[in-house]
C-alpha cells in the first residue's frame, strides 16, 4: 500500500503558526482529494480541510481564514499552513487521500490515512 508520509506538527503559542506537510509516494497517480481532519481528546474525527487536483478547496467554519490548504500534484503532497493558533485546535491532525493509483500492485487504493502528527496549541 501507498504511504503517506506526515510531517511538521508540534507546539506552538497561542497566535503562533504552523506547517504540516504530508507526501504520497510520487510512484502513485490519480489522486483526487487529499485533506486534513484532526481529531481532539475524547472528540471525534473532524474535517479541517480538503483540496482536490484542480485546486478547489473547503475548509471547516472554525479554521476559515486561519488555515489554508495547498498541494503539489507533482509531488503528490499536500500542505496545510496553520495561522492564529488557538488552544482549541489543539488535536492529532491526520492527511488523508481519498484515491490513488498503486503502479506496483497496478490497483486504486482508496481512503488512504496518514500516522498522524500532533498540534498542540498553549495559552
Amino acid at each position: 500500500q501507498v504511504q503517506l508520509a506526515e510531517s511538521g506538527g508540534g507546539l506552538v503559542q497561542a497566535g503562533g503558526s504552523l506547517r504540516l506537510s504530508c507526501a504520497a509516494s510520487r510512484s502513485a497517480s490519480g489522486i483526487n482529494a487529499m485533506g486534513w481532519y484532526r481529531q481532539a481528546p475524547g472528540k471525534q474525527r473532524e474535517l479541517v480541510a480538503s483540496i482536490i487536483s484542480s485546486g478547489n478547496a473547503i475548509y471547516a467554519e472554525s479554521v476559515k481564514g486561519r488555515f489554508t490548504i495547498s498541494r503539489d500534484n507533482a509531488m503528490n503532497t499536500v500542505y496545510l499552513q496553520m495561522n492564529s493558533l488557538k488552544p482549541e485546535d489543539t488535536a492529532i491532525y491526520y492527511c488523508n487521500v481519498d484515491v490513488l493509483y498503486n503502479p506496483f500492485l497496478m490497483e486504486y487504493e482508496y481512503d488512504r490515512w496518514g500516522q498522524g502528527t500532533q498540534v498542540t496549541v498553549s495559552s
